[in-house]
């Protein structure tokens, strides 16, 4: 089942190991979880311009059922994210519930008017590096249940008004979510080693200008 996120020094395993707040904490290995100020995480991100050749989502196999427990990640994500918990049927139908779209600040009761989205989109990701990767790497990136803030339960209509966009050209309609939009972005990079372009950071930073420059945790996918 996806783990949910624990924020502070206490959610580090023992086992890990942390870097914190030194020069080289963006570079950290496989495994290895950084902490810094999210304005230093997004400097420390390489940029480049972005190349979508070759890109097709079937090169991310997403809703898998990982762990093997009969639930897929779609349905893992929906039963984390619900404010009301629903109901688990056969093969993992999901039944009741309540959840909150913080995209358009609206809550649903009905999970089919939700989407899951990938808040770094699969194909900003292969823009941004991921054509690179293996066929494992990005099944793994497209189900990541490790990080909560890779996948999000939105609303259907502002997750395909979205669609493959970055902050650039789209940012969530409610302006008090935009802040953690942006940290978030920045941690899904830096986890998986992803670039920006120009333009992207350009954007992000000035999101960032108007927002804390809090603190953020984040363990290396790659």
């Amino acid at each position: 089942m996806r783990l949910p996120r624990i924020v502070g020094a206490a959610a580090v395993v023992v086992s890990t190991l942390t870097v914190l707040l030194t020069p080289g904490a963006a570079h950290a290995a496989p495994g290895e979880t950084i902490v810094l100020p999210v304005r230093d995480a997004l400097a420390a991100l390489a940029v480049q311009d972005e190349d979508r050749t070759g890109y097709e989502r079937t090169k991310f196999r997403h809703w898998v059922d990982a762990d093997r427990d009969g639930c897929n990640t779609r349905s893992e994500v929906l039963f984390e994210e619900a404010v009301t918990a629903p109901q688990q049927g056969a093969n993992c139908a999901v039944t009741g519930g309540s959840w909150y779209s913080p995209y358009d600040d609206t809550y649903f009761t009905q999970a089919r008017a939700l989407d899951i989205d990938h808040l770094v989109p699969l194909a900003e990701a292969w823009d941004s590096g991921a054509s690179a990767w293996t066929a494992a790497e990005r099944q793994a990136y497209a189900n990541d249940l490790d990080d909560a803030r890779a996948l999000i339960a939105v609303s259907a209509a502002s997750n395909r008004s979205k669609a493959d966009q970055d902050p650039t050209t789209w940012q969530p309609p409610a302006t008090g979510y935009r802040c953690t939009y942006a940290t978030d972005w920045v941690a899904i990079k830096t986890r998986w080693t992803l670039a920006v372009d120009p333009a992207e950071q350009t954007a992000i930073s000035e999101i960032l200008d108007t927002c804390p420059n809090a603190p953020i945790e984040v363990t290396r996918a790659r």
